[in-house]
């Protein structure tokens, strides 16, 4: 019995120091989780075996408990690196099996999809919409297109400024735009149509002979829109007319094939102080066509492209995912973890809520196995090895001395 008791100690340190080389062997190896080797006694289970003279029948492995700690977190400046700093899984299809990992080493194939480095496509929560919200029932592939980001044509623009109040009247009537003394203020931006085409919008201030009041002139590339609206002020210098604030603008028809240019003018802000022209907004909100220049990945996993045009269009929402029972996953590979029964149902969710860890982009998890614990940890592997092969030893010597009786 002594034989096969030491042998099942054998085969438990063996076990053992299998385990510890595994984990050295990927200590480098980005979102690996190390195990450990977890024994139990073994004892023959019969009537006639009182414990009181149960010597036991040697050990068995339990289990190789894979170890969940948090791994160090290393930037690397590359948008597609993504560690979770927390609890959860990345979400990842396998030709439609749904797989998990810590290892945020993701790039694009060349279909424009992001995969791991095995080729599973990251999972993420399409955009609702224009509404900023995803749609969390309906997860699909991460998928980044080359086109081109259309443009927007220019609806509205914002002009706060402060007018003068000791201005005179221009001395030139009427209004024109090539002629400066008709005119006492002016200032411009650029704004777009349909096509994405820029266009130069220039505003014109003339003083009247009103106290209080102005004429507000706009052209677009130095054609006039309309004729002029009044702007009117009170001893205050707050703006009274429009009441609004807002001026809409006859649409303007471009030489391009464009839809017509249809503008509004927001001056509800305006001032009329003291005797400096100052302008404090003056902004529009059409934009070209934009190309793709990069990715923004927040903390809370949202996907956004940036493109040329400073326009940040959302694909996504990372699909992050919790287990019962980390323990029960079932290991694939390439620090990939199958669902099984064990490790009960996912639970799905989105970075930074509820219990879910937040993902930093342009870093990566590093392995969790401490080199100098395994080191220790196999020299007592080791030892308990050779304390084993001396059982057997011992046990050889003691049967060579019956069978040597005469």
């Amino acid at each position: 019995m002594s034989f096969n008791v030491a042998l099942s100690g054998l085969n438990a340190a063996n076990t053992d120091l299998a385990t510890l080389s595994n984990n050295i062997a990927n200590a480098n190896t980005v979102g690996f989780k190390g195990s450990r080797a977890e024994f139990g006694d073994f004892y023959r289970e019969s009537s006639f075996d009182l414990s009181a003279t149960n010597s036991g029948f040697g050990v068995r492995v339990d289990r190789i408990a894979q170890q969940f700690a948090q791994g160090t977190i290393n930037n690397t400046g590359k948008s597609l690196d993504l560690a979770i700093s927390g609890d959860g899984f990345f979400t990842m299809s396998d030709k439609g099996t749904r797989v998990y990992t810590r290892a945020g080493a993701f790039s694009t194939d060349r279909n424009g999809y992001v995969v791991s480095s095995g080729g599973a496509r990251l999972q993420v929560y399409p955009p609702s919409g224009t509404s900023g919200t995803f749609n969390t029932a309906a997860p699909v592939d991460l998928h980044i297109s080359g086109s081109t980001n259309p443009p927007a044509a220019s609806k509205a623009i914002t002009a706060s400024v402060n007018l003068p109040a000791s201005a005179a009247v221009p001395t030139t009537t009427p209004f024109s735009a090539s002629d400066a003394s008709s005119y006492n203020k002016t200032t411009s931006l650029t704004v777009y149509d349909s096509l994405g085409t820029p266009h130069t919008a220039s505003l014109y201030y003339a003083k009247t002979a009103t106290a209080g009041e102005w004429t507000l002139h706009t052209t677009v590339d130095g054609t006039e829109v309309g004729t002029g609206t009044a702007v009117s002020f009170d001893t205050s210098g707050t703006l009274t007319s429009p009441a609004s604030g807002q001026i809409t603008l006859n649409p303007l028809t471009l030489p391009n094939g464009s839809a017509p240019l249809a503008l509004t003018l927001d001056v509800a802000d305006s001032t009329q102080y003291g005797d400096s022209f100052t302008v404090g907004t003056l902004s529009q909100d059409g934009y070209a066509a934009g190309e793709l220049s990069g990715l923004t990945i927040t903390d809370a996993g949202v996907v956004q492209a940036r493109y040329s045009n400073g326009q940040l269009t959302p694909l996504g929402q990372i699909m992050m995912t919790l287990f019962p029972d980390q323990q029960g996953l079932q290991q694939l590979g390439s620090a990939t973890w199958a669902e099984t029964f064990v490790s009960g149902q996912p639970i799905a969710g989105t970075a930074g809520s509820a219990n879910f860890g937040a993902v930093q982009s342009g870093a990566l998890e590093a392995s969790n196995v401490d080199l100098t614990e395994q080191l220790v940890n196999m020299m007592t592997a080791q030892r308990n090895y050779q304390a084993n092969s001396q059982v057997i030893s011992t046990a050889d010597e003691m049967l060579q001395t019956i069978m040597n009786l005469r």
